[in-house]
């Protein structure tokens, strides 16, 4: 796998989960996906600035 598709799938499922959750805002599932991804997208991108100052 590319490093292209390492770092696009995870932002992707990232972002399909903000766009359900958005959806579903009423309910506290929808705003459990929302949570979810925004972590997963926050997570990703301090990960990936943390391997590069190492």
């Amino acid at each position: 796998m590319s490093p292209f598709q390492s770092m696009f799938i995870p932002v992707l499922a990232g972002l399909l989960l903000l766009t359900i959750g958005f959806n579903y805002r009423e309910s506290n599932f929808g705003v459990l996906m929302i949570w979810i991804g925004m972590i997963g997208i926050l997570g990703l991108m301090v990960y990936k600035i943390l391997e590069k100052l190492a």
